[in-house]
């Protein structure tokens, strides 16, 4: 589904399903050199159970136009925007990762349009090293393995995950080359580490967030660890949940089953 945002070509995937302003929304919001991909079993599911699914592609990355959000709050006011150019009054908002901060912000920002906020793999501050941030801007393919290397755990994939002889490694790597070769105007990794690395306003957001919060987050996590999340945690309101599963900074990956069933029961309020 392609929307204009900003004056932009915005990219949805829907899950396979026609978009219904009736039902029920739910956003969904990828990470730093990831696009909608990342989200295929927990939107599929969505969307042949009732929901409006809306997982973006970000400007500049993939199959959505615009330039690439230099800021987590750039990239709030886009989601917001989406929002509006779907038609859509409410909806709940799910990220991971950079995504998280996005959801985050725009769930501060707009706090009457968003019934429920899950947040996965998250933290906050959301540090990115100086050598990180540095081979991001340098030497991209090396970033990508350190990357890799750093967002998984050492667990195997269960059964379910995407069949027989996956390599979780494998695809999240050419996920991430394939993400960073479709634009070649601008270093949409650098550009979105460095957003991470730079926002400040998370304290002060989760405090205006009015909705249920749900903290999403891998037990191995190398990139955003568990603990990271304490001060966010401790600014949420009485309504947060925090789940912990198996699993390292890809949690859609590695423990899909249980991302889409935390998912499932936590939004199951929103209908």
């Amino acid at each position: 589904m392609d929307l204009v945002v900003n004056g932009h070509r915005s990219y949805c995937y829907t899950g396979g399903k026609a978009f219904d302003a009736a039902k029920p929304s739910v956003v969904f919001i990828h990470g730093v050199l990831n696009d909608h991909s990342v989200w295929i079993l927990q939107t599929r599911w969505f969307a042949n159970h009732g929901w409006n699914v809306l997982a973006v592609d970000l400007p500049g990355h993939c199959r959505s136009e615009g330039p690439p959000p230099a800021s987590v709050e750039e990239a709030a006011q886009f989601v917001v925007a989406l929002l509006d150019a779907a038609g859509i009054g409410k909806a709940a908002l799910v990220g991971h990762s950079f995504g998280s901060l996005i959801a985050l912000e725009a769930a501060a920002r707009a706090p009457q349009r968003v019934t429920h906020l899950a947040l996965v793999g998250t933290a906050y501050p959301m540090t990115v090293s100086p050598a990180l941030l540095d081979a991001a801007l340098n030497d991209p393919q090396r970033a990508i393995d350190m990357v890799n290397t750093f967002s998984h755990s050492l667990l195997a994939p269960p059964p379910s995950s995407l069949g027989p002889g996956t390599w979780v490694y494998g695809g999240s790597r050419a996920l991430m080359r394939r993400v960073l070769a479709s634009n070649r105007e601008v270093n949409v990794f650098h550009i979105g580490f460095k957003a991470c690395n730079d926002y400040a306003n998370g304290e002060a957001a989760i405090a205006a967030v009015q909705c249920p919060i749900l903290f999403l987050l891998g037990d191995a996590d190398q990139m955003t660890p568990a603990r990271a999340t304490r001060a966010l945690i401790a600014k949420a309101s009485g309504a947060a949940q925090v789940l912990t599963v198996r699993a390292g900074h890809q949690l859609m990956s590695e423990a899909p089953d249980e991302v889409l069933f935390a998912l499932r029961d936590f939004l199951s309020a929103a209908r």
